[in-house]
């Protein structure tokens, strides 16, 4: 079964960068699409950033451009989200997920895997 797993979350001061990960296994095809998501507390699931892994085309939510970058790795079947100039609005549990296609927008009906998260936390 298709299997997701984040790693790479921490606790950084306003400024820093952090690295996540996300590795896939137990996928049949190899053009899909991944996504990253947050979720702080008392807030609602948010769409962060997605590739395509048969174009490497990207999208970004507008909170994070030009902070973040999406970026995939097809030989090693992992994803990754580099975050820089981190902000303590960007803490939440980060999410990777995949779905069969990237879409104009990033909205989280689009994905039917999931991990099971990593925690940022940005605070000074």
């Amino acid at each position: 079964q298709v299997q997701l797993v984040e790693s790479g979350g921490g606790s950084v001061h306003p400024g820093g960068s952090l690295r996540l990960s996300c590795a896939t296994s137990g996928y049949t095809y190899s053009r899909y699409c991944v996504g990253w998501f947050r979720q702080a507390p008392g807030k609602e699931r948010e769409g962060v950033a997605t590739i395509f892994t048969g174009t490497a085309s990207t999208l970004y939510a507008d909170s994070v451009k030009g902070r973040f970058t999406i970026s995939r790795d097809n030989a090693k079947n992992t994803a990754y989200l580099q975050m820089n100039s981190l902000k303590p609005e960007d803490s939440a549990m980060y999410y990777c997920a995949t779905g069969p296609l990237c879409l104009t927008a990033i909205r989280d009906i689009h994905f039917n895997y999931w991990g099971q998260g990593t925690q940022v936390t940005v605070s000074s």
